[in-house]
């Protein structure tokens, strides 16, 4: 396991995704991460610069709106995590500067890129 169950910040996107139509929970690779039929959002990941591999244990990964994600790409918070890179994913770290109204944007958005059509218009109400 690469996390620890009481970890705050888990709680904090724990929270947040759950809160989605028929998110759920499961442990892949030693990490958290939320899905429905596919998965929207990775607790933890990591990356390789230079041959060597960087933990990013207090972030999160997720695959943003795609006319977004040229934008995040540019912002130095974002990182491309190993392996999730190439397919659009990308990663932030979370702290105690972490703007929560961001992330939640992020996650929700990520939904909307995996998650069944359904679901996407239960979420909007319809």
């Amino acid at each position: 396991m690469m996390f620890r169950d009481d970890d705050p910040l888990l709680a904090r996107v724990r929270t947040i995704a759950l809160a989605l139509p028929e998110a759920a929970e499961k442990i892949s690779h030693g990490r958290p991460t939320f899905f429905t039929q596919k998965v929207f959002c990775h607790f933890g990941g990591s990356m390789r610069r230079d041959g060597e591999w960087i933990a990013h244990d207090a972030a999160m990964t997720v695959r943003p709106d795609p006319a977004d994600e040229p934008a995040l790409r540019q912002d130095p918070r974002f990182w491309v995590p190993a392996y999730l890179g190439p397919s659009g994913w990308l990663g932030i770290d979370l702290d105690g500067d972490t703007d929560w109204q961001e992330i939640a944007e992020l996650i929700d958005a990520s939904y909307r890129v995996t998650a069944p059509r359904r679901l996407v218009q239960e979420l909007d109400g319809g």
